[in-house]
């Protein structure tokens, strides 16, 4: 009998290419599935056992709540007992929102808050001085103590430092009962009527009572009363000023400035959000930056006429308003349209550019009489800026972004934060500049704090200090050391949001629950994969079951248990061809256990290609975390970028040379971070940027129609002879617009329910039943397929089934090279995974006709790969260098890492610690150095390439 305490039994799964398959997964251990890519992990892993869990877990919402979500449909599968409750951590990236960051997703910024609204100790953005504040008892007992016999005047602050005649606010004081104020530092009676002078800044105090300090019963209670009012009348604030001096002394209940006199709001977690009014910087409303308008974007070309198109938002001259407005101002400045820019006096340009009024006469020429002239102009860059700011439209606001910069705040200097908030400190240190300081650095200063702590604010942060330190670590342990709070989360790649939500899942301490993580080693070196490996661990020993989808050798070893699917992918794998402990898995005959046990490798070139002798060098490069980086590029060579993860590689290649490179030959706009000079761009014809991106936004987007084959394909079922009988032309065959698609899914497939409370749900049409075309397109056939069938057909299968069209074929076929012939032709490209997305783009490249000299940038291409297609992709990219193009890749796996020709290693470490070319040249030199971390793992991977071929031989 099987024990569901003990496992999950998975019985008849179908889903995809699953056939049928039968699995016994043990819960409360740590599960690696892995196989080939397109064997069937994820229909089991998510597809399968996630989408089942999430369906009981709806299934548990009221009827109410049940009414939105449509038929959400179980998963082919006969039945799944032993199911926990499921998360999955997938690498889909974390929210876009500009407002989400690192320390908000892990909650440790909101620990932060509440430590400072609790411990922090405030100080004057005046003076610098320690904010004080009092009790009512506390202040009268310093006014009797301080002015002890002397005769004193308690005041209220009404206005600090303002313009204006403040005619009413003394109207207001008079019928209160006061008789006296104090207008920047003198005494006046306001009841013979009081002027002053609206133009000038004013400091105006009420004088709430005079009074001699002594002591006794009544003189106590007299104070009492005067503290209460001033402090009713000052809001919170009051002045005691003694006879004869001009500097009074400032007392407050809130914090204050005990010199200057100003005064802080009594600080809570909002007041250092910057998602909250209380926290915001009012200037960028929390962002840390803001978009300014840039005179260059606008006249790029001052050479030009306004009659030629000069002013690029408004294009080439036409009869309208605008240009009306223009020749109006050219009269008053004497130019007209066909003036060029640089020739235009500069008092008219910043008219034109930021507005103007003004009224004149001209003589007029044809009617002998002057002619009256009005200017009312907005200005380019104010028109600009108000579309930005308040259009409705997305497409609107798109375009005035093509005229601006994204700077940093000048206000809050990209903090984000209020002044006020930014004066909070512990340990001599803000609210951000903790938020900049890399996890690392961060793990060290609370390490140090909590010994510095003492008395009462010890006692108040001791917990709160425990719990940041807690989530801290477990950051740590993920790899995630490099990273700061303040990153937005929109800069994550898949690999890192990934990491996040498992280290923000181990701090919630969750017992009992099924966790799915999809390759959580993406994008980490291999010297922290062993503590991504412990992370997993603990997970699992606290009493949860973990089911990772990988192809990490490390990861594999460590499981306790592994399913291999397979053999191949797409319809020729979906069964399980192993499964049992990992040294079990060695003894069967499966690619995974070849690849593992040395049987089968990818092999190291016998030689390293010498290239062009051509190179590219980039000098001087400073960005992010740069230290003064030169590096040089050799051309005709294939170049692997390595180093631990946030050591600066992403920004050396992806935000320094390819946006330099992509301005160059194409004109883009994108700006490069910083550095001096850069050579031997002339040696390369184009640069082509392989990213994992997704292909498409929405299901409509697929393979087949980013790459072009759709097209095709369309137009060759509309010379079909019952298409031409019919008259139907190529867009009937077309799901994007009417005519052949289904009008219920608007040739979607798929019908979207919105959710609210959870993901958007995306149900089968039932018109269409997913088909997407009406029933008249699906009677044309090609070969008897219909549109729909072609579209639901394997790269594989469509490759055969195109072998007589070239066109088609050659584009599909390089599909398949890259290890994608498991794919359809029409699978949605938001079920594609990043490293899926990418190898589209590398095949969609290739089917292009390459120059020789073209400059590929492909940022981790194995993300999601097999060993065995790993190898099939090597073969691929090999070509490409053999015909004298360069390919850089940006890397972690050693696969790749030992087949390159030249090797750029940066480090040493991540973050702070990193932004340093530690080592460079041929693997085997590289292998040599001795600081490397890479170099360390390198060198024991060509040395088992070596044993594995004496073995063969």
């Amino acid at each position: 009998m099987i024990n569901y305490e003990e496992n999950i039994e998975v019985r008849g799964a179908r889903v995809h290419n699953l056939k049928n398959i039968d699995v016994t997964i043990p819960r409360e251990k740590l599960v690696v599935i892995t196989g080939l890519s397109g064997s069937g992990k994820s229909s089991l892993a998510f597809d399968t056992i996630y989408a089942e869990g999430q369906r009981r877990y709806i299934e548990t919402f009221s009827a109410y709540a049940r009414q939105f979500l449509g038929g959400l449909e179980r998963p082919d599968v006969d039945k799944i007992d032993g199911l926990s409750p499921v998360i999955a951590i997938e690498q889909k990236t974390t929210s876009k929102s500009p407002r989400s960051t690192v320390g908000t997703i892990t909650e440790v910024y909101d620990f932060l808050r509440l430590l400072f609204a609790r411990a922090g100790d405030a100080y004057s953005y005046n003076t610098g001085e320690k904010m004080v504040s009092y009790s009512d008892e506390q202040i009268k007992k310093l006014i009797i103590e301080s002015y002890q016999g002397k005769k004193i005047n308690v005041l209220a602050p009404v206005i600090k430092s303002r313009k204006g005649h403040y005619r009413e606010l003394f109207e207001q004081i008079g019928k209160q009962g006061f008789v006296k104020v104090r207008v920047d530092g003198v005494v006046v009676d306001i009841t013979k009527g009081m002027k002053v002078d609206r133009y000038k800044v004013h400091d105006i105090e009420i004088v709430i009572d005079r009074l001699k300090v002594a002591g006794g019963e009544e003189f106590d209670k007299r104070l009492t009363e005067t503290i209460n009012t001033a402090m009713y009348s000052g809001n919170n604030v009051l002045m005691v000023l003694e006879e004869g001096e001009k500097i009074p002394r400032y007392f407050s209940r809130d914090l204050m400035c005990p010199s200057s006199g100003i005064s802080y709001p009594t600080p809570e977690p909002n007041t250092f959000s910057f998602n909250s009014p209380k926290g915001m910087c009012s200037h960028c409303n929390g962002l840390g930056h803001v978009y300014e308008v840039n005179e260059e974007k606008i006249f790029p070309n001052k050479k030009l006429s306004i009659k030629a198109g000069g002013i690029a938002p408004l294009g080439e001259y036409k009869k309208s308003w605008a240009f009306k407005q223009l020749e109006t101002i050219g009269e008053r400045y004497k130019f007209d349209m066909e003036t060029p820019l640089d020739k235009i006096p500069n008092e008219a340009m910043d008219v034109i550019l930021n507005g103007g009024k003004d009224s004149f006469a001209v003589d007029s020429k044809t009617l002998g009489v002057k002619r009256e002239y009005k200017i009312d102009y907005e200005g380019i860059s104010n028109f600009i800026k108000s579309q930005f700011d308040e259009a409705n439209s997305t497409s609107i606001k798109r375009w005035a972004k093509d005229y601006m910069d994204k700077i940093q705040c000048p206000t809050c200097d990209g903090s984000r934060l209020r002044e006020e908030s930014l004066y909070f400190k512990i340990d001599e240190k803000n609210i951000a500049e903790l938020a900049n300081l890399d996890i690392a650095e961060l793990a060290q200063f609370f390490e140090e704090l909590e010994q510095k702590l003492e008395g009462n604010q010890k006692k108040i942060a001791e917990e709160i200090v425990k719990e940041i330190r807690t989530r801290i670590r477990f950051l740590l342990d993920v790899g995630l050391d490099y990273l700061s709070l303040n990153r937005s989360s929109k800069s994550l790649s898949g690999g890192e949001a990934q990491r996040i939500r498992l280290a923000t899942q181990i701090g919630s301490q969750l017992v009992g629950v099924l966790y799915i993580l999809d390759e959580p080693s993406i994008g980490l070196h291999q010297r922290d994969n062993e503590r991504l490996i412990n992370s997993l661990a603990s997970l699992r020993d606290i009493g949860n079951s973990v089911i990772v989808v990988e192809h990490d050798r490390d990861m594999i070893e460590a499981a306790d248990h592994v399913i291999d699917i397979g053999p191949k992918a797409g319809k020729h794998g979906g069964t399980i061809i192993s499964e049992g402990k990992p040294e079990d898995l060695k003894n069967h005959d499966t690619l995974t256990a070849d690849y593992i046990t040395g049987d089968k490798e990818i092999e190291v070139p016998e030689k390293r290609r010498k290239g062009t002798g051509k190179k590219l060098v980039l000098s001087d490069c400073t960005g992010n975390n740069l230290k003064n980086v030169t590096a040089e590029f050799p051309l005709g060579k294939m170049i692997g970028v390595t180093g631990v993860s946030g050591s600066g590689k992403s920004t050396l290649i992806n935000e320094t040379l390819y946006p330099i490179m992509n301005a160059h030959y194409f004109n883009g706009v994108k700006k490069p971070m910083p550095y001096k000079k850069i050579k031997g761009l002339e040696h390369i014809d184009k640069v082509i940027d392989i990213n994992q991106s997704p292909i498409g936004r929405t299901p409509r987007s697929n393979p087949a129609t980013y790459t072009g084959t759709f097209s095709e394909i369309r137009a060759l079922f509309a010379k079909t002879t019952e298409a031409t009988i019919r008259g139907y032309k190529p867009g009937r065959f077309s799901f994007n617009v009417q005519g052949g698609r289904c009008e219920t899914c608007q040739g979607g497939g798929l019908k979207v329910i919105e959710m609210n409370f959870l993901p958007d749900v995306y149900v089968e049409c039932e018109t269409c039943n997913g088909k997407r075309f009406n029933r008249e397109t699906l009677e044309i056939r090609y070969k008897g397929k219909s549109i729909a069938d072609v579209l639901e057909m394997t790269m594989n299968e469509a490759v055969d089934f195109f072998e007589n069209i070239p066109k088609i074929h050659r584009k599909l076929k390089t599909i398949v090279d890259v290890g994608l012939g498991y794919i359809s032709l029409g699978q949605q490209s938001t079920t594609l995974s990043g490293g899926e997305a990418q190898r589209v783009k590398l095949a969609t490249e290739l089917s292009k006709r390459d120059t020789g000299n073209t400059f590929y940038i492909l940022d981790e291409p194995t993300t999601g790969l097999h060993f065995e297609d790993i190898r099939v992709l090597m073969e691929v990219l090999n070509k490409l260098v053999d015909k004298g193009n360069t390919v850089l890749v940006i890397e972690h796996n050693m696969d790749v890492i030992k087949m390159v020709d030249h090797i750029i290693d940066i480090g040493y470490e991540g973050g702070r610690g990193g932004g340093m070319i530690v080592a460079k040249g041929t693997p085997e030199e590289v292998a040599k150095d001795k600081k490397s971390y890479t170099a360390k793992f390198l060198k024991k991977e060509l040395e088992n390439s070596k044993k594995n071929l004496a073995k063969a031989i």
